[in-house]
């Protein structure tokens, strides 16, 4: 049962700017509640009580996020607005631990994780979800995390989430090269390699990498012993290419959604999916864009 999942948090958010200068892109809000909210709530909904914040020394914002805020909810209570206080109370189930560590120096996502291993330990698999990207769990059964998670436990072997992409934009992801057919939507297959933005007349497959790992404890030794690649940073996909060496590791194929919000136009698109069917504001929202687009 994997109850752990890393958010590496401790990123400038160069991508965000201007919008992330004073504030941590995690911060950014979707409609009412900022993407990191969304971010915990799919790893909560696919079973993890634990999440692990690997942050920053400016990343406060998160943090206080997620703790009580004991005066804010007595004057919510003494005011009789107990809509809010029950959202806020919500946004950390009383099962769920959120645990920081800090990472010291900006050393790579694969230093990022590897921050985290006194909490997680070697023996214990565990889940890394990168923020930047929401991943969208609308009209499913069960969120992809959880569809991971049951191939994580059906094979043993670690699971990159991946999705596809336009044949013509490969290039700009990390592409995974599936042993024989690619798996359909729900199902995960075993890779023979991952290439980082191939050319698209060499490129593997048209399935990307997406920010969504399960990773055995073994992870750990190998990233220490990783030495810094591109950028003078710790990759984490060198220790997950030493992992598919030594036990195999698979590609888990999506079946709904992502929204890139570290990039503006992701997080304009997020907006929209979310806005429109928000549960408060949908029903305005809808009629505002149908507005602005008689306008158009």
């Amino acid at each position: 049962m994997i109850r752990k999942a890393v958010l590496p948090v401790a990123g400038f958010g160069t991508r965000c700017l201007p919008a992330s200068k004073a504030i941590p892109k995690e911060m950014i809000t979707i409609v009412d509640r900022p993407v990191i909210q969304y971010v915990v709530q799919e790893a909560v909904a696919a079973g993890i009580r634990d999440i692990v914040l690997v942050t920053h020394g400016t990343k406060s914002a998160i943090e206080n996020h997620f703790d009580k805020h004991f005066e804010l909810e007595a004057g919510l209570e003494a005011k009789g607005k107990t809509e809010l206080l029950e959202e806020l109370r919500a946004i950390v189930p009383e099962d769920v631990n959120i645990i920081s560590v800090r990472q010291p120096e900006p050393l790579g996502l694969g230093h990022a994780v590897l921050c985290a291993r006194p909490v997680v330990g070697d023996n214990e698999a565990f889940a890394v979800l990168l923020p930047d990207v929401l991943v969208d769990d609308e009209g499913l059964a069960r969120n992809d995390l959880a569809g991971m998670i049951e191939a994580f436990d059906n094979t043993g072997r670690a699971q990159l989430m991946v999705e596809e992409v336009p044949r013509e934009l490969v290039y700009k992801y990390g592409i995974v090269a599936p042993k024989g057919d690619a798996p359909a939507p729900g199902e995960s297959c075993e890779l023979s390699g991952l290439v980082e933005k191939p050319n698209v007349e060499d490129a593997p497959s048209n399935l990307s990498v997406i920010g969504r790992y399960l990773l055995p404890g073994r992870i750990f030794p190998l990233l220490a012993q990783t030495k810094p690649g591109a950028g003078n940073e710790i990759q984490l996909t060198d220790a997950i290419a030493q992992l598919r060496d030594e036990q195999g590791v698979d590609a888990y194929r999506m079946q709904g959604k992502t929204f890139d919000c570290g990039h503006q136009l992701g997080y304009l698109e997020a907006i929209l999916a979310y806005g429109r069917r928000h549960a408060k504001y949908g029903k305005d929202f809808s009629e505002l864009l149908q507005r602005y687009a008689v306008e158009d």
